[in-house]
Parts: structure tokens; C-alpha cells; sequence
């Protein structure tokens, strides 16, 4: 079975409702290209480190306006969103944050229903030879400690965000819990990505043969932050399908279960672990 999935690049600003509308366009143009779901960039909404936590408080409920937002879009089209990633000030029990919040990436149906939510685990905390120089993204954001996968109509969704992906035991851990697709919603800086965007992308897929499906950021942002883009998709052997560059703009890829069945029988790596 063969089903369409689409990656949608952005290069988010400071204003949230021309973020939205962004988002929106994006959304709508992967419909019209057939696509069972789409996965939006990390903070596609919010970028700015300061209106993290005035906009987590918002969305601690599924009635926060970028949850609703990506609830009437999936009813609206009929599509599978992955939501990038956004500030929620609580955590998945409902549990209150103070001073910081998490870096959410919620899964929503067609019928508007969140049926699941990662929060981002791995923080980044780096020092990058870009105009911005150091990251501190721990002073923000709480860690997540939940790893997530999800069934949905293209399989067994992984859950990742960005940072994560320099951390191959919890893509392990995805595999083990039977993912055959991984999302990616990212934001990686333009020095960082260009160094290990593409040999992590593509070793994670062909370590644990699964799809990789990467939602980038991909342009200047302000004076300060410019971030890699190449959202793409890589199948389980390790081959890109789509990549694009940068700027606002999507790929989609048919996501074939064949494919998958077919390079795990030919060389059964998981059953041959040892450790």
C-alpha cells in the first residue's frame, strides 16, 4: 500500500497569524497534491525565544489557538497533520509548568482530534558559529521523557524533533516500539545543517530501515538566525526521495509499505543485534 506524505519548509517570522497563514497555504497546497498527511517545521508558529512562555500558558488546552488552528485545518482538508512543534506550559498529565514550558509536537487527525502528543526530549544547548552564536534552548523549554509512536494510515509514526536526531537510541527505541515512519519537524542552523544534516538523516533511516520524513525551517529569519532547510525524505535504505532547498515550499513522497517489507526481509538487521 502506497500513501502520500508531505514536507512542509517554512521560514517562520515573529508574527504569529502571518505564520499561521503560512502554514495554512502549505497545508492546502499538500491536500491538493494528494497527501494523506503533512508535517509542519518545528516552531512553525512561534519562533522568538520570548514569546515562548506568553504563548505556552495559551496553549496548555486543546482550545489554544494554534492547537485549534491545526484541529480546523485537518477537518477542513482531511489530512493527518504533524504539527511541527510549539510551547505548551503543561505537561501531557495536564500538569502546570512555571518558568518554562515543553516543546510539543502534536499528531491530529482528520476529525480534529489530537491523538498524540511528543514532547521534545533532547534540548539544544550549543555553541554554533553562526551570528547568534550560543543556544541555550534548557533556559526555555523542560524536557520531555515520553517516547511516542503512533499508528496512522501511512503506519507506525515515530515521534522526533530536531536536536533529537544526533541521539540514534531513541530512534532505537521508535524502531522497537514498531515505528515505520519517523517525522522530523527541525529548525537546524545553517552551519550545523550543512555539516550533519543529510549523513544523520539518512543514517537513522538505514540503521533501523524507516522512513525519514524531515520538516525543515529554511531561510533568514532576522539579522541574527538563519536556518538550514533541505526538508526531504529518505526511504528505509537510505536514499533520498525528495529534498528541497530553501525557502517556503513542500515535497511530497509516496511512502510504500512495499518498499519497507521488502529491504527489512532482505537484510534482517534487527534480528541480528547482538547487544
Amino acid at each position: 500500500m502506497t500513501q502520500t506524505v508531505a514536507v512542509l519548509q517554512m521560514v517562520s517570522g515573529h508574527d504569529l497569524e502571518k505564520n499561521l497563514s503560512d502554514a495554512r497555504d502549505l497545508l492546502e497546497a499538500a491536500a491538493r497534491k494528494g497527501a494523506t498527511a503533512a508535517v509542519l517545521p518545528e516552531n512553525f508558529a512561534v519562533l522568538k525565544t520570548r514569546q515562548m512562555l506568553e504563548q505556552g500558558l495559551k496553549e496548555r488546552e486543546p482550545s489554544g489557538p494554534i492547537r485549534q488552528f491545526l484541529a480546523t485545518e485537518a477537518r477542513r482538508l482531511g489530512l493527518w497533520i504533524i504539527g511541527g512543534s510549539m510551547p505548551i506550559a503543561a505537561r501531557p498529565d495536564g500538569t502546570p509548568l512555571d518558568a518554562r514550558v515543553r516543546a510539543a509536537c502534536v499528531v491530529v487527525n482528520p476529525d480534529g482530534d489530537e491523538v498524540a502528543r511528543y514532547d521534545k526530549i533532547h534540548l539544544f544547548d550549543a555553541q554554533v558559529e553562526d551570528a547568534q552564536g550560543r543556544y541555550r534552548e534548557s533556559d526555555t523549554f523542560e524536557p520531555g521523557d515520553e517516547i511516542v509512536v503512533v499508528d496512522t494510515p501511512l503506519g507506525k509514526l515515530g515521534l522526533a524533533i530536531c536536536y533529537d536526531l544526533r541521539f540514534p537510541e531513541l530512534f532505537r527505541q521508535l524502531r522497537a516500539k514498531g515505528a515505520d515512519w519517523v517525522s522530523l519537524p527541525s529548525a537546524f542552523t545553517y552551519q550545523t545543517g550543512a555539516a550533519h544534516w543529510h549523513p544523520l538523516l539518512r543514517a537513522r533511516a538505514i540503521e533501523n530501515q524507516v522512513w525519514m520524513v524531515a520538516a525543515g525551517q529554511g531561510g533568514q529569519h532576522d539579522e541574527k538566525r538563519r536556518t538550514y532547510g533541505h526538508s526531504m525524505v529518505v526511504d528505509p535504505w537510505g536514499a533520498m526521495v525528495v529534498e528541497v532547498s530553501e525557502g517556503m515550499t513542500l515535497a511530497t513522497a509516496n511512502l510504500d509499505s512495499q518498499r519497507l517489507t521488502v529491504t527489512r526481509d532482505r537484510m534482517p538487521v534487527w534480528s541480528h543485534r547482538r547487544l
